[in-house]
C-alpha cells in the first residue's frame, strides 16, 4: 500500500448516479441543471492546470464547459481551437479575458478555478455570490484571512467548494486516516508531509512593457504587483510572495491537507509553528525558499512536521509523500507500517474510507447535482484549514533572521523529534548538495503562537506575525470583510 502522487491522482471507478433534482428556491439554485441534469462549467485560466481541468471536464458526461477565461489572448485561442475540435460542434465554447463576465451569466453552473494563487480566494467569493459551485485549486487562499472569507463566501450562500488536492478522493488515504484515527497503531504524534521533487534557477528577468498578448491589469487582480517581468508569467510566479506561496503551498499543500487530515478531527488549527530554511544555489530573481523544514504543533499534542528540498543533487531522493510516527515508536513509510523497535515492514490492511466516488472532477459533479455541499471531496473548510498550516509555516520563515549554515541553526526547544529530522535535511544539504558552511547560511523564523479560536497571533512576535495573515489589494479587486460577504 503505498502513497505517493500517483495514489494521489487515481480516482474511483465508481460513478455516482445522477438524480433529477428541483431545486426549490435553494441558495445555489440559479437556473442550472437542464435536460440530463447537464451541468455548464466555466474554466478560468487555462494555460497550466487549466488544461487539466479541461481534460477532466470533457471526460464527464453531460457537462458543457461554456465558457474559458484567460487574460492571455493567445492562451485563450489555443485552448479554445483545441476544445472546439474534441467537442466537434456538440455546443460552443465562448472565450473571455475577464470572469466577470461568466458571473453575469446566469445559465453558468460552476466555475472552476486555475489561476496564480493570487485569485484564488477572490474568484471562490465571487462565484459564491453569484451562485456558482466552485472547483478551486490549491491552494484555496493566497494568506490566512482571505481563506475564513472565502469559507464564510460558500457558508452563507450554500454553493459547493471543493479544493483541488486530489488526495481527497483517494478512498484507500481516506481508510488509512480513519484506522489512524481509530487507533489500529496507537495514538498519532506527528504527521509528516515532504515536497521534495527537483527543480531549479529561474534566472533573472528584466522588468519591461507587458506583452501585447496580455492583459496584465486581469492577470494581476488582487495582487499588489507594480512592474511586469517575464518570470511572472506564466509559471513562476509560484517563487514571489505577492503571487505564489511557494512549494510548501504549491505542490506541498497536497502533501500537507494529507498530514492534516491524519490528526484528530476536533483539531483545526497549530498553537504554535516554526520553520527554517533557504533559497540555496541557485542565485536568482525568485525569493521564497526552495529548502525548509517546518514544525506545527496542535492543541492536542499532535504535530505536523513539513519538508522541502527542490535542489537536485547526484544521487537525488523525489519525496512527494507522507509519513506517520505513533507515540510508541511504530510508524508508517511508503506505505509499510513499522512496529515499536521493528525494522521489518508490515503490509498495512485497511479498509476504504469515505468518499465521494468519481475521482475529483466527478464527485464535483456529483455534488453539484445533489446541491449537497458536504459532497465535496475536500470542502472549503477543510481547504482552509490545510492553507492555514502552510501560511503560518511560511510567515515563520518569512519573519526569520540568518544564522550560520549548521546543525545548531536548528532551534526547536525540547523538541527532539524536530532536531532529529532537521538534522537529516541539514546532513543531505551539506553532504549531498556539498553547501559548505562558510558564505551559507539559514533563515531561522521564530516559534509564532497562534490562536485557532480567532485566527490571529498571540504573545512575542503576534504584531509582525498578524500584519503578514492579510495581503494588501489592488483596487477594484478588494477582497471583502466576512460581513461583506
Amino acid at each position: 500500500m503505498s502513497f505517493s502522487r500517483r495514489d494521489f491522482l487515481k480516482s474511483s471507478s465508481a460513478a455516482v448516479a445522477g438524480s433529477t433534482l428541483l431545486l426549490n428556491g435553494t441558495k445555489s439554485s440559479g437556473n442550472f441543471l437542464g435536460a440530463n441534469d447537464r451541468v455548464r462549467v466555466a474554466v478560468i485560466g487555462v494555460n497550466g492546470r487549466g488544461s487539466s481541468h479541461i481534460s477532466g471536464y470533457l471526460e464527464q458526461p453531460n457537462v458543457e464547459i461554456a465558457y474559458l477565461v484567460d487574460p492571455d489572448k493567445n492562451v485563450l485561442e489555443r485552448r479554445l481551437k483545441d476544445v472546439a475540435s474534441k467537442v466537434e460542434g456538440r455546443y460552443t465554447t465562448q472565450g473571455v479575458p475577464d470572469i466577470r463576465t461568466v458571473l453575469d451569466d446566469k445559465n453558468v453552473d460552476a466555475i472552476s478555478v486555475a489561476t496564480p494563487n493570487h485569485w484564488h480566494s477572490l474568484m471562490t467569493i465571487w462565484g459564491a455570490r453569484a451562485g456558482k459551485h466552485v472547483y478551486v485549486e490549491k491552494p484555496m487562499s493566497h494568506d490566512v484571512a482571505e481563506g475564513r472569507v472565502a469559507v464564510a463566501a460558500q457558508e452563507k450562500y450554500g454553493v459547493v467548494v471543493q479544493h483541488g488536492t486530489q488526495s481527497r478522493s483517494s478512498a484507500s488515504i481516506a481508510g488509512l486516516h480513519e484506522a489512524i484515527k481509530a487507533g489500529k497503531f496507537g495514538r498519532l504524534k506527528i504527521s509528516y508531509g515532504y515536497c521534495c521533487k527537483p527543480r531549479g534557477s529561474i534566472g533573472f528577468k528584466a522588468p519591461s512593457a507587458p506583452p501585447e498578448n496580455l492583459d496584465w491589469n486581469l492577470w494581476r487582480g488582487p495582487a499588489v504587483i507594480e512592474e511586469f517581468h517575464a518570470n511572472y508569467v506564466h509559471y513562476n510566479w509560484h517563487w514571489f510572495w505577492e503571487s505564489g506561496n511557494g512549494d510548501l503551498n504549491n505542490q506541498g499543500t497536497h502533501q500537507l491537507d494529507i498530514a492534516r487530515w491524519a490528526l484528530d478531527d476536533d483539531q483545526t488549527h497549530p498553537v504554535r509553528v516554526m520553520a527554517l530554511g533557504g533559497r540555496f544555489q541557485w542565485n536568482d530573481q525568485g525569493v521564497t525558499p526552495n529548502t525548509m523544514f517546518a514544525m506545527a504543533e496542535y492543541p492536542n499534542g499532535q504535530q505536523v512536521f513539513f519538508n522541502v528540498r527542490n535542489v537536485k543533487y547526484d544521487g537525488y531522493q523525489n519525496q512527494v509523500e507522507n509519513e506517520y510516527y505513533f507515540e510508541d515508536g511504530g510508524r508508517i513509510i511508503r506505505g509499510k507500517y513499522y512496529p515499536k523497535g521493528s525494522n521489518e515492514p508490515q503490509a498495512i490492511k485497511v479498509d476504504s474510507g469515505k468518499v465521494t466516488p468519481g475521482g475529483n472532477w466527478g464527485s464535483f459533479l456529483a455534488a453539484i447535482r445533489a446541491n449537497d455541499p458536504s459532497l465535496a471531496n475536500g470542502n472549503a473548510r477543510q481547504a482552509h484549514d490545510a492553507c492555514v498550516l502552510g501560511h503560518l509555516m511560511n510567515n515563520s520563515y518569512r519573519l526569520g533572521q540568518q544564522v550560520p549554515f549548521n546543525k545548531r541553526a536548528g532551534r526547536f526547544g525540547d523538541n527532539k523529534d524536530a532536531y532529529e529530522h532537521f538534522a537529516r535535511l541539514h546532513d543531505i544539504m551539506s553532504l549531498g548538495v556539498g553547501l559548505p558552511e562558510n558564505g551559507n547560511s539559514y533563515t531561522v523564523g521564530p516559534m509564532l503562537t497562534f490562536d485557532p479560536a480567532t485566527e490571529k497571533h498571540t504573545g512575542e512576535h503576534a504584531e509582525a506575525a498578524n500584519a503578514l495573515l492579510k495581503d494588501p489589494n489592488r483596487k477594484g479587486f478588494e477582497i471583502p470583510g466576512i460581513d461583506q460577504v
